[in-house]
């Protein structure tokens, strides 16, 4: 919560307290002592500000109805000095609180006064955290799974580092293991198919263009050098050639997509380090490890699982779930990360089942956190899209890219939990208009820049701010818009703690809202010179948070449109 909130929140509670202690020699009161309680904004403002369950949660404690222990505590409340004009109950026993003008015109202040750090806090704690995501397949081209793992993932971090996390970001780079020899086949496939008749494609190669192309240019630097090598040597030349290229134009595509990694980390580095020898070694040790049949099974049973699987198998060769425990190892023990946070697709759900009790019982437990994201469909119309209509290619991220704004991508990506399946309309994503999400926030950015300029070209002072005129703001619109701008440091926190960036794109949303609101219905430049002033640092304010919001999703906050 912001530090404004804080300290209402805190009032309150002395205000609570200080009332029974008052009443206990009184005698209003038995001598007990009140028990915690809950502070809550109502869903409905004529049912004040704040609300409190403080007289039903002492209702045990003083051994009174709720609703008397309310009276009783109404009339020994001192609300001087606070940020309170008022309270009253309600109900079966809820105290009300309404909020006095000073704390208006204190959050408005707050955000002047921190300016682009408003909403960041501490409720982290400096804690590590890593977050891993995207991670695609280094053999081909991002899909648009990825490019929705991107979105999120890459906001997640930017919402737990404003929530006070120390953040990085990584991308896992599977460059070992089955799909390189895959990768490697369809390349050496290609390559020879340029000098030699009859030789075919396995059905379950890679068959994309992008692995022909390789084949081609690698042929062009080395001619038919590698059509006569050993095989072995032959197909380690090609991935030695291709796989930097491709990991290069990964790094591309996401820098497009405004996405920067801290770390791309080699999963072949696990076997070149010996940390996978390593984690063997730990296995082979534990108490929730056993052999049968000459494998080593893990006692997943012990940890919720169905049944116990096998780490290593009885030819001595790890399963794959393995290179995934040392590289967590190397995260948690090695690195010193606080959490580990794997941003998944759905289809990863059955590896997540495994993943998580090895972490618990090999390394640590409620370290690890898994995110598992929902598969996308993009539509235009009625129908679901295959492909890019400027390419007539499948849709990658960077197809996508050329049909829809980064800042669209963005934003739809984090629209939606990521527990839901995500419908991206690639039509409404382009239309200029109210009912594109990020088009009616990005617009009411812009609107409130073209009010302080026409402001500014009538020799207004659009800077000056006095903190006494911020009081006159009273009517309803602009206590809603206010009280939404105070909320944002306490929405960051929640979206962090939840893991939820979606929760970012809906207040961006509601303050666009709010604020159309407040235009529609609060004319800023009014001839109430102080009303006006005040009308403008309320502005500011908006322009400001909104600045801040639109930050963390990495969208664009124009000036005009």
């Amino acid at each position: 919560m912001s530090c404004i909130v804080t300290t209402a929140h805190n009032q309150m509670k002395t205000i609570i307290k200080s009332a029974a202690e008052t009443a206990i020699k009184k005698g209003d009161l038995p001598g007990a002592e009140i028990p915690e309680f809950n502070i809550e904004i109502p869903p409905d403002s004529k049912f004040g500000d704040f609300s409190t369950n403080a007289a039903m949660a002492s209702a045990r404690a003083f051994r009174m109805a709720p609703a008397k222990i309310a009276g009783v505590l109404i009339e020994n409340m001192n609300l001087g000095g606070t940020y309170f004009e008022r309270c009253e109950t309600a109900g079966a026993g809820f105290i009300n609180f309404f909020l006095n003008p000073g704390y208006y015109s204190d959050i408005l202040l707050d955000v002047c006064e921190k300016a682009g750090d408003y909403g960041k806090s501490a409720f982290g704690e400096g804690k590590k955290a890593l977050v891993e995501f995207v991670s695609a397949n280094p053999t081909g081209p991002m899909h648009i799974g990825n490019a929705r793992g991107g979105a999120l993932g890459d906001c997640l971090a930017e919402v737990m580092s404003w929530a006070g996390y120390y953040v990085e970001r990584e991308f896992y780079v599977n460059d070992a293991g089955n799909q390189i020899e895959k990768f490697a086949l369809s390349l050496e496939t290609r390559y020879l198919q340029l000098y030699k008749d009859g030789v075919e494609m396995p059905e379950d190669a890679y068959h994309g263009q992008d692995i022909a192309d390789h084949a081609k240019n690698f042929a062009d630097v080395h001619g038919d050098k590698y059509v006569e090598a050993e095989q072995s040597e032959r197909r380690e030349a090609l991935v030695d050639y291709a796989l930097p290229l491709n990991m290069a134009a990964l790094e591309t595509d996401l820098l497009k997509y405004r996405i920067k990694y801290d770390t791309w980390f080699l999963e072949s580095s696990l076997y070149k380090s010996g940390a996978v020898d390593k984690i063997l070694a730990i296995l082979k040790e534990s108490v929730y490890t056993y052999e049968n049949e000459g494998a080593l099974w893990f006692k997943a049973t012990e940890f919720g699982c169905e049944k116990d699987f096998v780490l290593i198998r009885s030819n001595g060769i790890p399963t794959y779930i393995v290179p995934d425990i040392a590289y967590h190892y190397n995260k948690l023990v090695e690195r010193g990360f606080d959490v580990a946070i794997d941003v998944l697709g759905a289809d990863h759900h059955g590896h997540s089942l495994r993943l998580n009790p090895t972490v618990e019982a090999f390394i640590a437990k409620g370290r690890l956190e898994i995110v598992l994201m929902q598969m996308v469909n993009l539509v235009s119309g009625s129908e679901t899209i295959k492909l890019s209509k400027r390419s007539g290619k499948a849709i990658t991220l960077v197809t996508l890219l050329d049909e829809v704004s980064v800042d669209a991508a963005r934003f739809f990506f984090n629209y939606r939990e990521a527990n839901t399946h995500c419908d991206f309309d690639l039509d409404l994503a382009v239309e200029k208009s109210s009912e594109n999400p990020v088009y009616y926030c990005q617009y009411a950015q812009a609107r409130i820049c073209s009010i302080l300029k026409k402001l500014n070209e009538k020799n207004i002072d659009t800077e000056a701010v006095n903190a006494e005129n911020l009081k006159l703001l009273d009517s309803t619109e602009e206590k809603e818009l206010i009280k939404h701008i105070a909320s944002l440091t306490g929405e960051i926190e929640t979206a962090a703690k939840t893991r939820n960036p979606s929760k970012i794109t809906k207040y961006a949303m509601e303050l666009a809202a709010l604020f159309h609101k407040f235009y529609n219905q609060c004319r800023v430049d009014t001839e109430d010179e102080a009303l006006r002033g005040a009308r403008i640092t309320l502005c500011s304010a908006v322009r400001q948070t909104m600045k801040n919001v639109l930050g963390i999703l990495k969208i664009d906050a124009p000036e005009q449109m």
